[in-house]
């Protein structure tokens, strides 16, 4: 590995001010392929720490969270890099042009499909011949432009199952969010015809229902303040399930010098889930819902949250949420909804239940603090995660950092 970071090194010290545009191209190509050859490897090591469980020593359930949290690698390259893994296995001539740097990290993504064990036993049954079909494919990613490939896999999986199978209608379900740096939520969904009519049906009646005179709202706004509106009555008639321990709800924090003045405030309160808003959005949500007082110290850690209780209260649940902001083990990151509140002493020893006294964890890594990892608040603020063996995880370097 010293010998690849002296390569790539000397590589960045170049100077292509003098390169010919014959000479930029060559070393493009030769980039590319030593990038596919690199992608490879990463394939493979992470394949082997995924089969191994490697996450697991630093208390993270999956490779895929482990890449998420210590590497920094997005949702969708984390799903490419475990499921090309997964493909190459059962794929050794493509696995072969990989390594060899014939073929991108996207191509093995495009003939992933192939290697699932269904449509693989659908083709032995069928005596189709694998090794030749997928000698086919790498030749293809080798050899044609990536939208060829694409229509070549498609083919072969249509012709493998032209009728298709009759799909279980909640295995086609899906609903995506994403959140825009203004705050505001998209999404995309796909629904089954059943699951899609009890929805239509649902939003039409609120529509039919809201139709004031010269309403100029287009069809697409009167679906979405109806989307909005079904959420609402859920929401007031307190029947939905509890969201860790406490009713569902919507939760602003602003400060109060901002609640009470008059300006508009942009990009002043916070929502529970993460959410930024106006102050005066803010007073707008308070004029029918409930204010509380959480008094903070100079670092922002609450000190006050208005009154004492027993055992986990919500107030201390929301002090504990605004403080941690997510599941503090290493590299998690999970939001407040997924997370217990976790007595760092548990109550049996002693400990009390308070603020100071606790930590945001989610599940998972609630489970593991009592099971021989630990977590501590150093003075700082900062939280340290520990293994069993006593020895801290710590986040990879930066990348950019790491040579």
């Amino acid at each position: 590995m010293e010998e690849l970071e002296a390569v790539l090194d000397t590589l960045a010290a170049e100077d292509l001010d003098g390169f010919l545009a014959p000479q930029l191209l060559d070393r493009t190509t030769l980039l590319v392929r030593a990038r596919n050859r690199l992608d490879a490897e990463l394939t493979r090591t992470v394949r082997r720490a995924d089969v191994v469980q490697a996450a697991e020593h630093d208390g993270l359930r999956s490779m895929s969270s482990w890449l998420r949290g210590h590497v920094r690698l997005s949702a969708g390259e984390v799903r490419r890099l475990i499921g090309n893994g997964r493909a190459v296995e059962q794929l050794p001539a493509v696995a072969a042009a990989f390594a060899s740097g014939a073929v991108s990290a996207d191509q093995v993504a495009v003939m992933a499909p192939v290697a699932v064990t269904e449509v693989q036993a659908e083709a032995v049954g069928q005596g189709v011949d694998l090794a030749a079909v997928e000698a086919t494919l790498a030749e293809v990613a080798a050899t044609q432009p990536f939208a060829q490939l694409r229509r070549v896999v498609a083919y072969y999986l249509a012709r493998l199952d032209p009728d298709g199978p009759e799909p279980d209608p909640t295995e086609g379900r899906s609903l995506t969010l994403s959140r825009l740096l203004d705050g505001r939520v998209t999404g995309r969904f796909e629904l089954d015809a059943v699951g899609g009519e009890k929805v239509v049906a649902a939003l039409e009646s609120i529509v039919q229902a809201d139709r004031p005179k010269g309403d100029l709202r287009s069809r697409a706004q009167r679906l979405g303040d109806a989307l909005v509106q079904a959420a609402d009555n859920l929401l007031a008639t307190g029947g939905l399930p509890t969201l860790r321990t406490v009713k569902p709800h919507v939760i602003v924090t602003v400060p109060v010098e901002d609640l009470v003045h008059p300006s508009t405030g942009p990009a002043t309160a916070e929502t529970g889930f993460g959410t930024t808003i106006s102050a005066a959005r803010a007073r707008w949500l308070a004029c029918d819902g409930t204010i509380g007082r959480v008094i903070l110290g100079p670092e922002g850690t609450p000190l006050d949250v208005g009154r004492t209780h027993r055992v986990v209260p919500p107030h201390l649940r929301w002090a504990t949420e605004q403080r941690d902001r997510k599941c503090v083990f290493a590299a998690c990151g999970a939001p407040t909804h997924w997370c217990d509140v976790h007595h760092l002493v548990h109550w049996i020893d002693g400990g009390d239940t308070s603020l100071e006294n606790s930590a945001l964890l989610c599940e998972r890594h609630h489970t593991k603090v009592h099971h021989g990892f630990r977590v501590e608040r150093s003075p700082d603020g900062r939280w340290r995660t520990y293994r069993p063996d006593g020895t801290e995880i710590l986040l990879a370097e930066p990348l950019l950092a790491a040579h």
